[in-house]
């Protein structure tokens, strides 16, 4: 595996698999790799020639009140996962390459920014999502690139993006990755305490329980909302949001109707967590 630092030597190794017909795979990422990362990386691996993963801390979709300072690196770690999976390229410039001094452009999506993360965290932070992941497409030039479920709104920006700047490049939403006990994996469950890591299983479960709700034929969007509140209340977890969402636009959901996005974020002592289900009305 070949750690490239620059978008020139990023470009050449692509160029030479380009020329002898090979497709290429792209798995963004900030690093501190778990399983759900090293899934994306498998799935590029078993359909592309070329697999490049970068790795990059992104400041832009950081606010300043947010933990880009504290953001677990480890680079010597991910480089030794990322070549066990069979990656080509380990992409990890310094934010120079990528921001050079004078760069002024921003990528704003309307609409499903406005929204869950996008009205919790600021417009700004997919802002910075959408114009480092157009960077990256723009460098690397992917077939496929590989994202997590995980960040569902945040994979429908990038949808969005490239659909309308008509980018040439397929995107693939991986499914999520948990632990046993259901908490999905997150680069930042490493903040977490004994006790916090106990509490934080009740994402998973109260999107469970209200799965299991949907299944049943239950379609308010109140009470499957709700559902999850009371299991949060119950571990001492106050939500940022609790939402029922169209999987086309991000619009309110009130009554379920064949599927939604039920999304939820909340802190969880030193973690601001986040997680989903696709909820499917029974039939």
């Amino acid at each position: 595996m070949k750690i490239l630092r620059t978008i020139a030597e990023v470009r050449a190794a692509v160029r030479e698999v380009r020329a002898a017909g090979g497709a290429v795979g792209l798995v963004p990422t900030m690093g501190a790799f778990h399983e759900g990362h090293l899934s994306l990386m498998r799935a590029a691996r078993a359909h592309n020639d070329l697999v490049v993963v970068s790795l990059f801390v992104n400041p832009t979709q950081f606010g300043p009140t947010e933990d880009l300072a504290s953001y677990p690196r480890d680079e010597a770690r991910d480089a030794a996962l990322a070549e066990a999976e069979g990656v080509d390229v380990l992409f990890a410039p310094a934010p120079a390459e990528i921001y050079p001094d004078g760069f002024a452009t921003t990528i704003h999506v309307s609409g499903i920014t406005d929204v869950l993360d996008g009205a919790s965290r600021g417009t700004f932070h997919f802002d910075g999502v959408a114009t480092v992941v157009a960077k990256l497409l723009g460098i690397v030039h992917p077939d496929v690139a590989y994202f997590g479920q995980k960040d569902a709104q945040q994979v429908m920006v990038v949808r969005r993006v490239v659909r309308d700047l008509d980018l040439d490049v397929r995107i693939e939403a991986c499914p999520i990755v948990r632990e046993p006990d259901g908490l999905a994996m997150s680069s930042r469950n490493v903040y977490l305490d004994e006790h916090d890591r106990r509490r934080a299983v009740a994402l998973s479960r109260g999107l469970d329980r209200a799965s299991a709700l949907a299944a049943t034929g239950v379609r308010d969007g109140v009470v499957l909302t709700d559902a999850v509140r009371r299991v949060l209340s119950d571990a001492g977890i106050e939500p940022e949001y609790v939402e029922l969402r169209s999987l086309t636009d991000l619009s309110p959901v009130a009554e379920l109707d064949g599927e939604a996005l039920l999304a939820v974020a909340a802190r969880v002592g030193g973690a601001r967590l986040i997680d989903n289900h696709i909820l499917k009305a029974s039939s």
